[in-house]
């Protein structure tokens, strides 16, 4: 999505704003910096510009309202959560350069687009850690396959009930109207999420933060 400030309550859009520096604060100090490796921190910068790529083939027909792809599980399988969160906040600060997005709404763009997903893909790499078999079927399939459909579900869900609440638009035609549209895009989300994970666990497995081979190969 593409939220409008004037959408919303100023004090949500300051409130979201608020939250999100506290969120870029956090992740900046979580983050091991010197402990990167070179081959991380370009593919970090390569997947930001693909990012953008995907953000910008966008579609939608109401201010607020657009269906893109997310990538939140990719990054944040790719670098993990808090550099994930960076490389996303890094994006919608570009499109906010570029003129394409309200400075305004960064805050919620950020909040309600990209925090639920790597939350998400996040928590179902630590279960599945813990629960399933180590094996590289469970790494692409569930980890993102899987979570990358639930990830942009989530983050459309948290997006349509917030124009609900704030009044952007009636909630039946959210439901009936704007709803059925993600559960196509989550299947896009899915396969783009998995094929990616899937070619760089082959080819570059260094790039890949959260893969292991003494796990996924080697157990």
């Amino acid at each position: 999505m593409n939220f409008l400030a004037g959408q919303f309550a100023l004090p949500w859009v300051w409130g979201a704003n608020g939250l999100w520096l506290a969120v870029l604060l956090l992740c900046v100090r979580r983050v091991a910096w010197r402990a990167l490796p070179p081959q991380a921190v370009s593919a970090w910068c390569g997947a930001c510009v693909v990012l953008m790529g995907f953000t910008l083939a966008k579609a939608g027909w109401q201010p607020g309202l657009s269906f893109h792809l997310l990538g939140a599980t990719v990054f944040t399988l790719l670098m993990g959560p808090w550099l994930a969160l960076l490389a996303l906040s890094l994006v919608q600060l570009a499109l906010v350069a570029a003129g394409l997005a309200d400075p305004l709404a960064i805050g919620l763009n950020v909040l309600l687009s990209y925090v639920p997903p790597v939350l998400l893909t996040a928590g179902v790499l630590h279960w599945a850690r813990q629960r399933l078999a180590p094996n590289l079927f469970v790494y692409v399939f569930v980890n993102a396959f899987l979570t990358g459909a639930a990830g942009l579900l989530l983050a459309a869900a948290c997006g349509l009930l917030a124009l609900g609440l704030a009044g952007a638009y009636p909630v039946d035609y959210l439901l009936g109207e704007v709803l059925p549209f993600y559960f196509l895009l989550a299947w896009s989300e899915a396969f783009t999420s998995g094929l990616v994970l899937a070619i760089l666990i082959v080819y570059r497995p260094q790039w890949v933060a959260t893969f292991d081979d003494r796990r996924y190969l080697v157990h």
